[in-house]
């Protein structure tokens, strides 16, 4: 099963609603290149909603990482919505946690970034 993208925008916030996997390969460069397309548009507020991933592995974790770094060098800021436990217990095992702004509310979390 591959992942799957829609992409929204909500007071200036782009929300991805990923569903799927984020592993090496496909999911992993799906997350990359629609992160590099909304940074090419001038969309620097994204917010990644994890809810529907049933899976990630260490490549996808590492692209995450690999995003948010991409977004905050482009001068923007990128947050994750609704982890799942396994989600959020990979980042914290890797000592990820900390370096994301992980929020489990939407509405909380568009009205988090810098306006």
């Amino acid at each position: 099963m591959s992942m799957k993208v829609s992409t929204r925008q909500v007071d200036g916030v782009t929300i991805l609603d990923l569903s799927g996997r984020i592993t090496l390969g496909e999911g992993s460069v799906t997350v990359r290149d629609t992160v590099r397309d909304l940074l090419a548009k001038g969309q620097k507020q994204i917010l990644l909603n994890l809810a529907d991933i049933n899976y990630i592995d260490s490549s996808g974790i590492g692209e995450l990482v690999s995003a948010f770094t991409t977004v905050k060098n482009a001068g923007g800021e990128l947050k994750l919505l609704n982890l799942t436990k396994k989600v959020q217990d990979l980042l914290q095992i890797t000592k990820l946690y900390t370096v994301f702004d992980v929020r489990d509310d939407e509405a909380t979390a568009v009205s988090s970034f810098t306006k």
